[in-house]
């Protein structure tokens, strides 16, 4: 596996070594070992999730304030705009953001750790995503950042207006939000 480091450090880009032949492929999407090695990656994964959208679907922004995830988050079929903004008072990142395309086709995986807001937007006809996370999910503590806060100025790549659920429409702006101090 190849560690990228994307423009917040702590998000990391992570390449699987890919193996194709005329049989079809392999590739070993998931090592505890070489990701606590090679990407200082020490959290236990405790839920794995499996998202399909269809396209022009934007979920996000998520997070817990309380029992934050980090998410390990990969494409299986089709095609995400994958972004994460730093919620983290502490960090010299905080309210900036990285997003990644993730697709079936690069089988590149995206690190998010605890104490950032997640979110998509599906690029092709549909996508699925899976993804593991480091806490389990807890209602009572989600909260969602407006994917279209003008502070973030998220540089969505939309064709159309997005397709948002209400909880997601209904989002707060990162200046009214609770977030990790």
């Amino acid at each position: 596996m190849k560690i990228i480091q994307t423009g917040i450090p702590d998000v990391l880009l992570i390449e699987p070594r890919f193996f194709e032949d005329e049989r079809g492929f392999f590739y070993e999407s998931y090592n505890e070992r070489v990701l606590r090695e090679k990407a200082n990656i020490l959290e236990h994964f405790v839920q794995d999730n499996h998202s399909r959208s269809t396209k022009n679907v934007l979920r996000g922004l998520h997070y817990q304030i309380k029992q934050p995830q980090g998410k390990l988050i990969k494409v299986v079929i089709g095609e995400v705009f994958d972004v994460a903004v730093d919620l983290r008072t502490t960090s010299k990142y905080f309210g900036q953001w990285v997003g990644i395309h993730l697709s079936a086709k690069n089988k590149q995986q995206l690190w998010i750790p605890p104490g950032f807001a997640h979110g998509f937007l599906v690029i092709s006809e549909y996508a699925e995503t899976l993804y593991k996370t480091t806490d389990y999910y807890a209602p009572e503590y989600e909260r969602s950042i407006l994917w279209s806060d003008p502070d973030l100025a998220i540089a969505w790549p939309l064709e159309v207006e997005p397709i948002v659920s209400a909880k997601d429409r209904a989002g707060k702006r990162l200046k009214e939000a609770e977030v990790f101090a």
